[in-house]
């Protein structure tokens, strides 16, 4: 079964999309938001320390990422909610699955930065069902100044599909 991967900056709606994908393809949702949140969340220390918060990222990336593989492996479609921020995050995830004979999409949830920080504060606001956490405009824009939109040809080599 295939292997979606959701990448978007912050707010462009990636967990929306992502759980009425999941829901439509009946495929296990993976959420990095929900397993930092519920694992580290209490432990984070303040203010935020990106170093701190991308080891254990990386951890929990690495678990979800062997356990995903085990159920396509057995017939259930994945979808990841990670992020995918940097295009060799893509690359890496995308390989772990052909290593194990699994295939790719790629979906680009390609939302304009004035509408993903109104989305931004009006999610921290409300505080519903894709709320983990509040993210700040100093966080919103530290992410921005990584975020890697996918090329036309990254796209055309992981299936991908601009949403």
């Amino acid at each position: 079964m295939t292997l979606h991967l959701i990448c978007g900056s912050t707010g462009a709606g990636k967990t929306t999309y992502a759980l009425k994908l999941s829901k439509t393809l009946g495929a296990v949702h993976f959420s990095i938001d929900e397993w930092m949140v519920s694992l580290y969340g209490p432990d984070a220390p303040q203010p935020m320390d990106w170093r701190w918060i991308s080891t254990r990222v990386r951890r929990c990336e690495d678990l979800i990422a062997a356990m995903a593989l085990q159920t396509a492996r057995r017939g259930t479609p994945i979808v990841f909610d990670l992020s995918f921020l940097r295009t060799a995050d893509r690359a890496h995830f995308a390989q772990m699955a052909r290593d194990a004979g699994v295939p790719v999409r790629l979906h680009y949830v390609d939302v304009d930065p004035v509408e993903r920080w109104r989305r931004v504060t009006e999610r921290n606001e409300r505080k519903g069902e894709t709320y983990r956490l509040t993210v700040t405009r100093s966080m919103f824009d530290g992410i921005e100044s990584i975020w890697q939109p996918p090329s036309a040809a990254e796209l055309a080599a992981l299936d991908g599909v601009r949403v």
